[in-house]
């Protein structure tokens, strides 16, 4: 372990050697502190938080996050080019010793730094949240200045259903659809099955049923923020719907009645008063559409319930543990690759990789598809090509391994006052740093102990 914690030290001094501490810690001033300065927030709660949680958090997480390849591949590659490393290696020192050594510098260095970072947010924060209004300050308590988590129900399996009607289709069918056809009928059949169990027709009841028996005991005394969204069948963005709520137990004068007039398809927030448990802890919640539209409320996130997990304090370290957890991913990729390129290829292939991870949009539009050509208006369908058959599922895997990383969003929990449970935080180390982090590990340590150092600087 000392050897290792002495190459450590060692990717410490590099990256002082090379002013790359110091360029970062402006630029990370200038996010922190800078950035707030210049953009004025309007006045709102949910104006502070967008300056100084969303911005701020997502420009030092994109620093660092750069920051860290871009060492991550010098660092390396270039005491290999340099001819340090061979000298390193002729003492009695592993390579893997040396790579991990590598490694764990680069994460003790993006801790402090982020560290630095997170502590100068959260004391503007609290600064800059006394400045608001009283009514501001208490939507920032109640909304965001917290963590809470939420609590919905049971979203029904659909996929049984579908592929069912979607045989019984192709069953009735003259010829034999194509993969693209069937893409596409299943599509068709899973948006009808999704508007029968998501939509209100106008004057109908629609009832949730919450089962909060697991839930802390709290939860009975504390009132409740009840998160929707729909959509209306007829959308107008200026109009806003009639809501009358129904909240309590069924057929019981402890129900309470909710008026509220929301706008469609945007995030709304209003609170539900405590003790409206029945004996069993469910909570019983029946909508009336009172409108001469339909409205639709998503399966995903229609309809939650959120309740007081924990502080935004705990919630904040939370999400700044996650973006640590990206960043030893990113410093394992960075390594990876400088551990058999010469630094300039090591760059572009970190890159690329990057590049990948955040185009997921299409990767997801090509696996649903079918095919990387896209629609052909002259065949009234989606094109293929042969090169789908390699592309396609190389897409498929890749957008597997990067679900694995982008399903946790702490910029978007902590503005919106969500909680990042310690559940969340331990699937995001297992499968970020141990899984995706130790498979580049590995890689990394195999390529570099293969890896002929005395021809290197001929080979780049």
């Amino acid at each position: 372990m000392k050897r290792i914690l002495a190459i450590a030290g060692l990717t410490w001094k590099s990256a002082f050697r090379y002013r790359l501490f110091w360029i970062l810690a402006a630029l990370l001033a200038g996010a922190v502190v800078g950035l707030p300065l210049l953009l004025k927030d309007d006045g709102t709660a949910k104006g502070l938080t967008q300056i100084l949680l969303t911005y701020t958090l997502s420009s030092v997480a994109a620093l660092l996050g750069m920051a860290t390849l871009w060492l991550s591949c010098g660092t390396l590659a270039k005491d290999v080019e340099e001819c340090q490393l061979q000298m390193v290696t002729v003492k009695p020192i592993s390579r893997w010793q040396v790579w991990l050594g590598k490694w764990l510098g680069i994460l003790g260095l993006n801790a402090m730094l982020l560290a630095l970072a997170g502590v100068a947010i959260f004391i503007l924060l609290q600064w800059r949240a006394g400045r608001l209004s009283p009514d501001e300050q208490k939507v920032l308590r109640d909304e965001i200045f917290v963590a809470r988590a939420s609590v919905k129900e049971s979203v029904p399996n659909l996929k049984p259903r579908v592929e069912q009607i979607l045989q019984q289709q192709i069953s009735r069918m003259e010829t034999q659809p194509t993969p693209s056809e069937v893409a596409e009928l299943r599509k068709q059949i899973t948006e009808r099955l999704n508007a029968v169990y998501t939509g209100v027709p106008p004057g109908v009841q629609r009832l949730w049923a919450i089962d909060m028996h697991r839930l802390p005991e709290r939860t009975q005394n504390e009132s409740l923020q009840l998160r929707v969204k729909f959509h209306a069948a007829n959308p107008n963005p200026e109009t806003t719907y009639d809501t009358y709520w129904r909240v309590g137990p069924t057929n019981s004068s402890r129900a309470v009645l909710i008026h509220q007039v929301l706008p469609p398809d945007s995030f709304q927030e209003f609170q539900v008063p405590a003790h409206l448990l029945d004996e069993k802890r469910w909570l019983y919640i029946d909508f009336l559409n009172n409108n001469d539209t339909a409205l639709m409320f998503p399966l995903e996130d229609g309809f939650e319930l959120l309740y007081y997990e924990n502080s935004f304090g705990i919630n904040f370290i939370r999400g700044l543990m996650i973006i640590f957890c990206w960043l030893a991913l990113l410093a394992a990729i960075g390594l990876a690759a400088a551990s058999h390129l010469s630094f300039p290829v090591a760059a572009f292939a970190s890159l690329a990789l990057l590049l990948m991870g955040l185009s997921s949009g299409t990767l997801q539009t090509v696996v649903e598809q079918g095919t990387v050509v896209g629609y052909d208006p002259a065949a009234g369908g989606y094109g293929h090509s042969p090169i789908d058959i390699v592309f396609v599922p190389i897409f498929h895997g890749a957008l597997k391994v990067i679900q694995l990383v982008e399903g946790f969003s702490p910029i978007d929990f902590l503005s919106t006052g969500r909680s990042i449970t310690w559940t969340m935080l331990g699937l995001a180390v297992t499968q970020i740093v141990l899984l995706l982090g130790g498979i580049f590990c590995v890689m990394g340590i195999f390529l570099f102990s293969r890896r002929e150092l005395a021809t290197a600087q001929g080979n780049s």
